[in-house]
């Protein structure tokens, strides 16, 4: 009877060790072992459920062993609680560390990129909108409150004096109002006092410098031309021309115009550049750093005039007189006409 009480409690002894065995090596492969075979982005919404992140994880398809993150999001507690964000999964990463970083909130930072054609405050509302956690209806509803953009010192009228185009890493889950602070930041340490030193030089504020870059991004997006054009809108500016910029034009029909013709230039607002001496109230888009630096670099020369280069190249004619831009616009004019002849119906 003793013998067999004692084998018996062998027996559980043994089956007690190797089952706390299990649970060690379980517990050591969650916390130190990497289980992904790759990286990933998880995000985490406001509405998202515990058991969602998990499965979302895990159809990732890049789980080793899926058992092994059920076990870590219930012992750290993340079954329970997720935090809100976006997160990298990469393959150094253990179960445990994951589990973790989405229960407490530890983010990866994801890139906001501010650039390319920005038009209009809606344009540019959607494009924060749909990289950031914040939606466009919250960026338009920061952007047009006036207290909003007071405290950036700016108003919507120059808001894009206050952006310089680039790639910003934040948290996908940045307020608004912090996105826009650090959007200022950037372009405060974009003037350096060199660049300062430039404006200066040209008759122009930081601000002016703007709103004529974005008048030099609505004519050419050839870059190597940019200098040359700002200089021309500088020599009309200081011998006291109206700037006759076409792109201010197109501005004030909400860039829905296919062509220009003389009828649009008869538009009453002052932003249209035939009508109104001087630069616009505020820039017509958000000018891209190429067109800043050109007209903090312009070109010095004496051209006056210029128009689209007949070449159909991207480039453009200058002139110094009125009649010599006459003969390169009849030429662009006779060009585009026999363009528009021989393109099929």
């Amino acid at each position: 009877m003793k013998k067999g009480l004692l084998l018996s409690v062998l027996v559980v002894a043994a089956a007690l060790a190797a089952g706390a065995g299990v649970v060690f090596l379980q517990k050591y492969y969650d916390r130190k072992k990497p289980n992904f075979t790759g990286s990933f982005e998880l995000y985490v919404y406001p509405d998202s459920a515990p058991e969602a992140v998990l499965d979302s994880i895990l159809a990732s398809g890049k789980v080793l062993k899926p058992r092994s993150v059920r076990r870590a999001f219930k012992e750290e507690g993340t079954a329970q609680k997720v935090h809100v964000g976006h997160y990298t999964v990469d393959s150094t990463m253990t179960s445990t560390r994951v589990a973790r970083m989405v229960r407490l909130g530890w983010e990866t930072p994801v890139n906001l990129s501010v650039s390319g054609s920005i038009r209009s405050l809606k344009t540019l509302s959607r494009k924060i909108g749909t990289q950031m956690l914040a939606d466009s209806a919250e960026v338009a509803a920061f952007i047009y409150n006036r207290d909003s953009l007071s405290k950036l010192g700016t108003d919507t009228t120059r808001l894009f004096c206050h952006i310089i185009p680039d790639t910003y890493e934040m948290y996908w889950t940045a307020p608004v109002g912090e996105i826009f602070s650090r959007l200022k930041s950037a372009r405060d340490s974009w003037w350096t006092p060199e660049r300062l030193r430039k404006a200066r030089a040209q008759g122009l504020s930081p601000e002016e410098v703007s709103i004529l870059a974005s008048i030099v991004d609505g004519e050419t997006r050839y870059v190597p031309e940019q200098p040359t054009i700002a200089g021309v809108y500088l020599n009309r500016l200081r011998t006291g021309m109206k700037l006759q910029a076409d792109p201010t034009v197109a501005y004030c029909y909400g860039y829905t115009l296919n062509r220009i013709f003389r009828r649009h230039l008869e538009i009453d607002s002052p932003y249209n550049t035939y009508r109104y001496m001087g630069l616009p109230p505020g820039p017509i888009s958000c000018p891209p750093k190429s067109c800043l630096e050109a007209v903090l670099n312009a070109e010095k020369h004496n051209y006056i005039f210029f128009c689209a280069n007949p070449a159909f190249n991207g480039s453009h004619l200058f002139a110094v007189t009125y009649s010599d831009h006459q003969k390169n616009a009849r030429a662009f004019q006779k060009a585009l006409t026999e363009r528009l002849k021989n393109q099929p119906s």
